[in-house]
């Protein structure tokens, strides 16, 4: 199967490569999601960039090829995805703020008027429709290598911030009232992140689908939480984890023939079953 693998690697190797960095890229942002307890957000910021995909194919039957060739690009699909995924983002990160609705309502709305829209928009454009259709369900086939450094650059670019602003971050993301008690500006730390996280979504969106990205955003950092007593211990574990279980996803894919993001995510639920039953095994034996 591994020999399989590597014959493959030459024809697939851009792929596997994007695949892998998007696991790494995510599960560091995702440290900070599941650090928040919210995880739908990443459900909803996905569908958002879904959403951006398909008014971007509704977009293209509305203007001619030959006069606005640049709304028939693959990069205005991708800005779209991204800039619905930074407003989603936004918004869900701002939610429950005025104390009229919770964070889980502003999710919830967004999760929902995206996954409508999206479909309504292309429901006549069997290319628009297939597109969706495609994102839902997680082709990472055919990543490009613009796509491999792309995440490779924001997963160097993000570890960076991380290390460098560790302790901000850390104090931002589970201790809201101290850091406005030190004087952290929290409502521009509350955009730079929700910005991050939209930008990082977005594009992962347009490589990956919507499963894999959402997968690979909360699966690896709430198996980090179920193994580590700390948070800053996440950020090591959770790409680790990450990455192991991605490797070993598109290995049995390509093995077995099937499809490496259904495959990858699937691990990685079965893997998180283990860490619970694990956990809960040495709750009651006093571990």
């Amino acid at each position: 199967m591994i020999q399989n693998f590597l014959s493959s690697w030459g024809l697939f190797y851009q792929t596997y490569l994007a695949g892998w960095l998007i696991i790494l890229l995510l599960s560091l942002i995702g440290v900070l999601v599941v650090g928040r307890d919210q995880i739908f957000i990443g459900a909803a910021i996905s569908q958002a960039s879904t959403l951006g995909v398909a008014l971007a194919m509704g977009a293209t039957a509305l203007f001619p090829e030959d006069q606005f060739p640049w709304i028939h690009s693959t990069i205005f699909l991708s800005a779209m995805a991204v800039i619905f995924s930074v407003i989603a983002a936004s918004i869900t990160g701002q939610g429950g703020a005025s104390g009229k609705e919770s964070h889980e309502a502003i999710t919830g709305w967004v999760f929902l008027i995206s996954a409508s829209l999206s479909i309504l928009i292309v429901s006549h454009s069997p290319h628009g429709l297939e597109e969706i259709h495609r994102l839902l369900s997680s082709s990472i086939i055919g990543a490009t290598a613009v796509d491999v450094w792309v995440f490779g650059i924001l997963t160097i670019f993000t570890a960076l911030l991380l290390t460098i602003f560790y302790r901000k971050i850390l104090l931002f993301s589970l201790d809201t009232s101290m850091a406005v008690a030190i004087g952290m500006r929290i409502k521009t730390w509350n955009v730079i992140t929700s910005a991050w996280l939209g930008l990082a979504v977005g594009l992962s969106i347009r490589a990956s689908g919507m499963l894999y990205t959402f997968g690979c955003l909360v699966l690896p950092a709430l198996v980090a939480k179920n193994l580590c007593r700390e948070v800053r211990h996440m950020f090591l574990v959770a790409p680790v984890v990450g990455l192991l279980v991605g490797i070993t996803g598109f290995v049995l894919a390509n093995g077995y023939d099937y499809p490496p993001g259904q495959m990858t995510v699937t691990l990685f639920c079965l893997l998180l079953v283990l860490v619970w039953i694990f956990r809960r095994l040495g709750y009651k034996s006093g571990l």
